[in-house]
């Protein structure tokens, strides 16, 4: 039989896509030789578009790094595309390069596990099965439940969490997220589990810290009227270090000492989601690292690390059997993606030779922020609340009416950005974009405003 040739020209992308598949992406189909850093390039029609969305910020270095185009890289890659290995069951030299050098640059000191998985919610969802583990083993040798009701998870199995998380969108990540959008998890089933105000930091903070601290007081009596209320039942406190999708909400250092504190002196283990907020976006590794002493017990990661897992730290082992020392209570078929890993493994060299997390604390971070300060002042009646750490930047505007309106603005100036929470627009370029192209995308956000003052005077 003659082969069937079923290539698709750049203009019928979409119509194909289309016949099987939901299309409500960006009218974009991206050309994945030219476009540079960066850069996207259409091949509809040769459009350079700005790129500060980076695939939902899990880009580190845009389009086609040239670090990665040499054959030596192209072909270990190769080599690990051909085939699909179930890295949970057989091992390789890949697999253990990439453990190596993400335990070298990436893993903090005093952490002792990880675990490897695809997806960032699947990240998060086997930090709450860790937890749950670890709790209910620690009541069964406290002798507060029955070993029927441990093997049915009768107890110890609550995750306490957040107003406007968001953790994902299957399983127990369900339950946890609650973000603007209710498409993202309403009519899915979801469990009885706490959920208590996030004390999100109004900026500037010094002339709000009263309400912030207010804020936090209210929190934390929530907490602990869940804790009192289901007693022994909660396994772990989640947050994400910086709420993302819920509208890039920092909190304070004093806060994450709290929970900490509450955590360990309740048997719960305190959980950070860094699939949005780590692999150095705010300038250090990890986002909680600027909230030092607090450690979490877990964290999850994903995205800019290529490939999703957890990081979890010595307090874990108060359980002799849990769930990194017993076979298959944690695990899946292909235990991560090796093409990723692989990827993963230079991007973290990338990291090392290049300074990254340097240029992103040092000089991007503060031009971005500094230049949204700078337009806040020129457009005070559009836009406020400027916040970041690194080039995990965001603003507010004063509806979401007028949010949507600058980012159809965005896109048709050919930057990509994001939304996020109810009013916020939050900005995530790669993190060794160049100074004239933050410049850029700060003229082009003047321009945006610019636009909508006259069309609203």
């Amino acid at each position: 039989m003659a082969k069937v040739n079923r290539d698709v020209a750049p203009q019928d992308v979409f119509s194909e896509i289309s016949k099987l598949l939901l299309r409500d992406g960006f009218d974009i189909v991206i050309d994945m030789e030219k476009s540079q850093g960066s850069h996207m390039i259409n091949k509809l029609d040769g459009a350079d578009w700005l790129d500060f969305y980076t695939f939902f910020a899990s880009s580190p270095f845009g389009m086609n790094h040239p670090k990665l185009a040499n054959d030596e890289f192209k072909e270990t890659i190769f080599r690990a595309a051909i085939n699909k290995v179930a890295n949970s069951d057989i091992y390789t030299q890949e697999l253990a390069k990439f453990i190596k050098t993400f335990g070298d640059i990436a893993v903090p000191e005093g952490f002792k596990h990880i675990f490897l998985i695809d997806y960032g919610t699947l990240a998060v969802e086997n930090t709450f099965k860790v937890a749950m583990d670890w709790k209910v083993q620690k009541l069964l040798q406290q002798g507060k439940i029955s070993k029927g009701d441990a093997i049915k998870g009768r107890k110890g199995t609550k995750v306490l969490h957040f107003n406007e998380a968001f953790h994902g969108r299957s399983g127990y990540t369900l339950t946890v997220t609650n973000t603007h959008d209710p498409n993202k998890y309403q009519y899915f089933a979801q469990y009885d589990w706490p959920r208590v105000l996030n004390p999100k930091i109004f900026w500037p903070l010094e002339e709000n810290l009263g309400i912030v601290e207010w804020l936090e007081r209210v929190s934390i009596k929530q907490i602990k009227q869940a804790i009192w209320e289901n007693p022994d039942d909660i396994c772990a406190i989640i947050i994400e270090t910086i709420q993302g999708e819920g509208g890039d909400n920092h909190f304070r250092t004093e806060f994450f000492k709290q929970l900490r504190q509450i955590c360990d002196e309740n048997d719960i283990l305190l959980i950070f989601d860094e699939v949005q907020c780590g692999m150095g976006i705010t300038g250090k590794m990890w986002a909680f690292e600027h909230h030092a002493p607090v450690k979490p017990d877990m964290f999850a990661f994903g995205k800019k690390a290529q490939i999703c897992g957890l990081v979890a730290g010595p307090r874990v082992d108060e359980v002799e059997n849990n769930c990194f020392k017993i076979s298959s209570r944690i695990n899946s078929t292909w235990g991560g993606n090796l093409v990723d890993m692989v990827r993963a493994t230079r991007y973290l060299e990338i990291y090392e030779e290049d300074n990254v997390l340097d240029y992103v604390a040092n000089d991007a971070g503060p031009k971005l922020l500094k230049g949204l300060h700078e337009i806040r002042k020129d457009f005070p009646d559009f836009i406020w609340n400027v916040r970041g750490k690194g080039l995990m930047c965001a603003y507010d505007f004063c509806s979401e009416e007028m949010r949507n309106k600058a980012v159809k603005k965005f896109h048709s100036k050919h930057v990509l950005v994001l939304p996020c929470g109810d009013v916020s627009i939050r900005f995530r370029p790669a993190l060794n974009i160049p100074e004239k192209d933050l410049q850029r995308g700060l003229d082009v956000t003047r321009e945006v405003l610019s636009e909508l003052k006259k069309e609203n005077a």
